[in-house]
């Protein structure tokens, strides 16, 4: 590795030739300079920060330096990015993140960066962002009505700049690619992942290749990998033959993967829980429900409420319930039936943002589970569009997978697991218009195919243009 002194005499030796060489010459050292810096600077600073920060097993619990890039584990298991939180007076932390709140403009604007200290402590000028996050967290109206429970709100992570919660992660994970000087990236993907690194690699001068199943992607998600310049491979399979595939890809073509086996992409997700308490006051519910497809979302709450009860940033432990769709449930499986893990081959659901048959991230959703006393459940097709339709009747509105939260809720208020009195927040994933197929599909009542019925539906009414049919039309005659 060049050092920043070895640089310098570079540049001294080289002064009395710099007056005579033209502009674009010169600004060609410069560069040179600034990635040689960078290089030093990385091995120096960067993703170690304030704190002594690490990789870590999940399964086996081997550390490795952040220098290397690593997704696995030598045993086979993923990672963890572990700190010393003994180094971090949570109070003045507090206080830090406090004073952010309502920064309109620079990195830490971000939902995401405005929590770094326990996200990635970089310098400003290697985050790549789009001031993700901020999003609003919504009393749920006729959702809490459907679901019984008197206070409970739904935090709309479809308001990110993509349309879904992945751009938390992505924003991290985009970063963790600049620091270790990536040009290309990639992943595999049933629609947000796909879009928002599309993105985030747009933005940052970066190659994005996607993998993703054939003909099994809703459409409003594809469009955007497609319009953000993306590479897009549709492979002949499910997610997750996408998924073995983009690991061998990258392994042997040296890309930087961005699935959320990317320890980096769990750190940024962290946010959407410090977001949530910072809005609530640092006063926390009782339980959060989340959707669970691959499992990055809710293994990254529970990690950072973890750190947030380490730290005596919060002094209760909130519960978490997962929610799968019965279609793609091998979480749901294992836990009920108190089994190992088993992948689901095939798996099936309208909630094409969490049909994913093996998760990676199981074992870090499990860990969490267990610290939080937390719950796991599957809602049928049927629970997950009724859902949606008083989601979207509330004036909120989300895509399929993201009301598996309210589905979820209902059923476990009903099981008599969750109070109608309890605090409760959901989690919406993804925006109404990433799947605005099955949004028609519902209201038209077309989706019986499928064994959805549209209980709640609105269905367009086609009249003659007359003042009589329209009065008729309105007043429901």
């Amino acid at each position: 590795m060049c050092r920043i002194p070895d640089v310098c005499r570079f540049i001294i030796l080289k002064k009395s030739l710099i007056y005579q060489l033209s502009k674009s010459v010169l600004r060609e050292y410069i560069n040179s300079f600034k990635r040689l810096f960078n290089l030093y600077y990385r091995d120096e600073y960067f993703m170690k920060g304030i704190v002594n920060t690490w990789l870590e097993c999940v399964h086996c619990g081997k550390q490795y330096d952040l220098e290397q890039v690593r997704y696995n584990c030598e045993c086979g298991g993923i990672l963890d990015v572990k700190r010393d939180l003994s180094k971090i007076d949570g109070k003045k932390l507090k206080q830090l993140w406090e004073s952010r709140w309502g920064m309109k403009r620079g990195p830490l604007s971000s939902g995401v960066w405005r929590y770094k200290e326990l996200i990635l402590d970089v310098a400003e000028e290697y985050i790549v962002t789009r001031q993700e996050g901020n999003t609003r967290l919504y009393p749920a109206g006729k959702a809490a009505e459907y679901a019984g429970i008197r206070n409970f709100l739904l935090k709309h992570e479809g308001e990110n700049p993509t349309g879904s919660f992945k751009d938390r992660g992505m924003t991290c994970g985009a970063t963790a690619a600049k620091i270790y000087d990536a040009t290309s990236v990639a992943c595999a993907s049933t629609g947000n992942t796909s879009a928002s690194m599309a993105s985030y690699a747009a933005i940052s001068g970066m190659k994005s290749i996607i993998f993703i199943p054939e003909g099994k992607i809703a459409y409003g998600k594809l469009a955007q990998a497609l319009a953000f310049g993306g590479i897009t491979l549709q492979i002949k399979g499910n997610f997750d033959d996408a998924m073995e595939l983009v690991q061998e890809v990258c392994a042997k073509l040296n890309i930087y993967l961005l699935n959320s086996i990317n320890p980096f992409r769990i750190e940024g997700q962290k946010a959407i829980g410090y977001e949530i308490l910072q809005q609530l006051d640092w006063e926390v519910p009782d339980w959060f429900v989340i959707p669970g497809g691959n499992l990055g979302n809710n293994s990254a709450l529970s990690k950072g409420l973890q750190e947030l009860y380490e730290l005596g940033i919060i002094s209760k432990i909130p519960r978490i319930a997962v929610i799968q769709a019965e279609g793609s449930n091998p979480l749901a499986r294992m836990w009920k039936n108190k089994t190992g893990y088993i992948p689901l081959k095939n798996p099936d659901t309208i909630a094409t943002a969490i049909k994913i048959g093996n998760p990676v991230s199981w074992e870090k959703a499990m860990r969490g589970l267990e610290w939080c006393n937390g719950v796991v459940e599957d809602v049928t097709e049927q629970e997950i569009m009724d859902a949606k339709a008083m989601v979207d009747a509330a004036g909120i509105g989300a895509e399929p997978a993201s009301c598996c939260s309210v589905a979820g809720a209902k059923k476990l208020v009903d099981m008599g697991i969750i109070s109608p009195d309890a605090k409760v927040v959901g989690i919406l994933t993804g925006n109404i218009l990433k799947d605005p197929d099955a949004v028609v599909g519902y209201h038209k009542d077309t989706l019986r195919d499928m064994g959805i019925k549209g209980v709640y539906a609105n269905k367009p009414h086609v009249i003659e243009p007359t003042l009589e049919a329209v009065k008729a039309a309105i007043s429901g005659k």
